[in-house]
């Protein structure tokens, strides 16, 4: 069995920063690309960031600069920085991921149940 892990999550000003961790865990065989997508009440889950396992990262407009997806494929973790915070970012964050599993090596994705951020003064 395969689980995805957030952390992070919680209430910040405007402006502020956050930090969030994804720890993926269970009988993997291999971690392919790893990202993070967010969905706000009301609208469509959409993609903020990924990044292969090899390095090569990818970000939608709206976070470009201010956000920044790491990942330590020794830990099996992938982080999101989040800088100047403004409301609009205000979301459930989901971590994602293929993973090739061990035993049956079946390559599926998988979602974290998720983590609230939330943005207000």
């Amino acid at each position: 069995q395969v689980q995805l892990v957030e952390s992070g999550g919680g209430l910040v000003q405007p402006g502020g920063s956050l930090r969030l961790s994804c720890a993926a865990s269970g009988s993997i065989f291999d971690i392919n690309i790893m990202g993070w997508y967010r969905q706000a009440p009301g609208k469509q889950r959409d993609l903020v960031a990924t990044i292969t396992s090899g390095g090569s990262t990818k970000y939608a407009d709206s976070v470009k600069g201010r956000f920044t997806i790491s990942r330590d494929n020794a830990k099996r973790m992938v982080y999101l920085q989040m800088n100047s915070l403004n409301p609009e970012d205000t979301a459930v964050y989901y971590c994602n991921s293929d993973i090739t599993r061990q035993g049956d090596f079946v390559l599926l994705n998988y979602w974290g149940q998720g983590t609230q951020v939330t943005v207000s003064s």
